[in-house]
């Protein structure tokens, strides 16, 4: 747990004047100052259980609320609800257990009562910024719940034991260091704070196919009966920087920063790293900039009201301790810097609104010397703490581990990998001819204004694919011998989602007739109906994308009335067209046409006969044919697909 590397709350404050002091209370109350939650949960718990008359009812909300807290600390949300819930029953007189009982809710994700308590709270203690911040955290999280992000989390089984494990750090890309208190640890006893055996330092290594090994002690005289975990290295991984407890009955337990030196893969005996002259308060959590340069910690040191974020320079201590100011640290507790780059710095909270206990947050500094923090989101974080992040400096895409103790009703922590996999944007197509014919070998290019040019040839079956990037406009061309060109333009979404856009091309033929869906014409008449716009500026798009050809604009009828009739009908309808042409700027040489009334029945092709099934690709739709059909609807679809407009390539220059 988290826990044992920090100063324990000097809590007998809280509990000072109250009035059940007798000799088990006494000893419970300074369990919990000396930061021995475990103990002091075990001692609260028969206390309170022995307090059942009714005269002892405030003797028993009292130590409720101390039993809430020994609970809180050892990250037990659900027991240390239950126990603030006690003592809020039995008539406990300070606000605080209402602030505390907001806290555990949202740490056990429980959003919407904890939004409630914290209101309940405000209502008592009017403009509390911290009750402020968890209303803020508790609103947050339900919404980073409802859209997470496009992390994937993991449990990192092969390094986790049935204790707890965490605060993972690469040293190199090959060896992740952590702190662990499984059962094979240095000595036996057990941790009064815990009740698990004292943490070591454990490391687990890849092999030569580049797959991790099961962990293991790191060797030298690091490890020893005292609490040792929570490293950092220098660039050259030759120094360790290594959080350690000091332990003493007379006051509280807190951390202290020491180093460690690597010779022939062991470490040696670690030695004290004096920050300040402070020996009070606890200096742990280091962290080394990329450069060497500074070393990052968090401390609790006098007027930062919880754990802040502090560095020094290691090349010239004296007088460089620097606070990282109110835009990193709050009222609460800063923990776990991780430095990612000399503008980037990632660090656990609970001062910052989050989803509860601990988040992981990105601060990045601006230019102008100010940070700009961010909550992690889902599925990083977690309504429980989330902590000690650390990226694999080997791979390409954001990746690592991290620290929380989501999933364990103990409170015990475990690693879990993450990483954020490129985004998965797609185009698929097909490139066909006006009859839907697939036409294999086809050049299609893509180039987008953020200057990729792309270029592929489709597949037998007409198909192509292209990885595109969000947010990016895209301009696509697609050719092969024998047609003309077509052209589109698309934008991908600028969401941060995987996506597939599909997109085809329907190329004209140079050699045969094309067809020209969507035109209309008024009923006896040549008129083009102003449904037809759309069609006919497609054409004057395909003509100006193919300057270099001619075209002939044909028009058809059906089998109903005389020959004469339907030649100077079919003939003026495709006048109506050039017209149209001419009217949009196509040069009038480039343009004829030509009316065969019914003279040329359509050939069902294809496309047709998935359109209308009731034909057959290669049947006639010829006066004859169509009357032999024994259904007056199926007569007038042939009829409908007999009154056509079509075009044909007639040079091409």
């Amino acid at each position: 747990m988290k826990h044992i590397i920090l100063t324990a709350t000097l809590l007998l404050a809280l509990l000072a004047g109250t009035s059940c002091r007798g000799p088990k209370l006494v000893v419970a109350d300074a369990q919990m100052s000396r930061g021995e939650y475990y103990d002091a949960a075990q001692t609260y718990r028969k206390i309170y259980n022995k307090l059942t008359k009714p005269q002892e009812r405030t003797q028993r909300g009292e130590v409720a609320y101390r039993l809430g807290e020994a609970h809180r600390m050892l990250n037990q949300y659900s027991r240390s609800a239950a126990a603030y819930q006690n003592a809020i029953r039995y008539g406990y007189p300070e606000p605080i257990a209402q602030l505390r009982l907001a806290q555990m809710l949202h740490a056990d994700g429980k959003y919407v009562p904890a939004a409630r308590a914290y209101e309940e709270y405000l209502m008592q203690v009017p403009g509390s910024e911290e009750a402020q911040v968890g209303l803020d955290g508790a609103v947050l999280a339900q919404q980073l719940k409802a859209h997470p992000t496009r992390y994937v989390v993991k449990n990192a089984k092969l390094f986790n034991s049935r204790r707890s494990d965490f605060a993972p750090q690469f040293s190199g890309s090959d060896i992740l260091y952590f702190t662990t208190t499984n059962e094979k640890v240095t000595g036996t006893a057990r941790s009064e704070i815990t009740g698990m055996k004292r943490s070591d330092v454990w490391m687990a290594r890849k092999d030569e196919q580049g797959r991790w090994q099961r962990p293991e002690a790191v060797e030298g005289e690091l490890n020893t009966e005292l609490d040792e975990g929570i490293v950092a290295f220098s660039p050259d991984g030759n120094t360790m920087y290594v959080t350690i407890a000091r332990r003493s009955n007379s006051g509280n337990t807190g951390v202290e920063i020491f180093t460690s030196s690597r010779s022939d893969a062991q470490w040696s005996k670690p030695v004290k790293f004096d920050i300040t002259a402070d020996t009070v308060s606890s200096f742990g959590h280091p962290a080394v900039s990329p450069d060497g340069t500074y070393l990052y910690f968090s401390s609790n040191m006098p007027g930062t009201g919880g754990y802040d974020l502090w560095r020094i320079n290691l090349n010239e201590r004296a007088g460089s301790l620097e606070n990282l100011g109110e835009e990193i640290n709050t009222p609460g507790d800063e923990m776990f810097p991780y430095i990612k780059s000399d503008s980037v710095m990632y660090f656990a909270s609970d001062g910052h609104p989050g989803m509860g206990g601990l988040d992981i947050f990105r601060a990045t500094l601006r230019p102008d010397g100010h940070w700009d923090v961010t909550n992690m989101g889902s599925p990083v974080n977690s309504p429980c703490d989330d902590f000690g992040i650390t990226f694999d400096p080997s791979s390409s895409i954001p990746a690592g581990y991290f620290s929380s103790n989501r999933d364990d009703a103990r409170g015990y922590d475990h690693l879990f990998s993450f990483e954020l996999p490129d985004l998965k944007i797609v185009l698929n197509g097909y490139v066909t001819d006006l009859d839907e014919e697939p036409i294999a070998s086809a050049v299609v290019r893509i180039v987008g204004n953020d200057g990729s040019n792309q270029r592929t040839v489709t597949r037998n079956d007409g198909s192509f694919s292209f990885p595109l990037s969000r947010g990016v406009s895209y301009a696509m061309m697609a050719g092969a011998k024998g047609f003309l060109n077509a052209k589109h333009e698309f934008a991908t979404d600028t969401a941060e989602v995987d996506a597939e856009y599909g997109l085809d091309f329907m190329l004209a033929s140079l050699s045969k007739p094309n067809i020209v869906e969507n035109i209309f014409y008024d009923f006896d008449c040549a008129t083009l109906r102003p449904e037809s716009t759309e069609a006919l500026d497609e054409l004057v798009e395909l003509l100006n994308d193919n300057p270099n050809i001619s075209i002939q604009m044909t028009s058809h009828t059906d089998r109903i009335g005389g020959e004469e009739y339907n030649l100077d009908l079919s003939h003026r309808r495709a006048k109506a067209v050039v017209d149209y042409l001419i009217d949009a700027g196509i040069s009038p040489e480039r343009l004829q046409y030509q009316g065969y009334g019914k003279s040329k029945p359509k050939v069902v092709t294809k496309r047709v006969a998935r359109l209308y099934p009731q034909f057959k690709e290669g049947d006639e739709l010829t006066e004859e044919f169509i009357l032999a059909l024994p259904e007056e609807a199926d007569r007038e679809a042939a009829d409908q697909i007999n009154r056509r407009t079509e075009f044909n390539v007639i040079a091409v220059d």
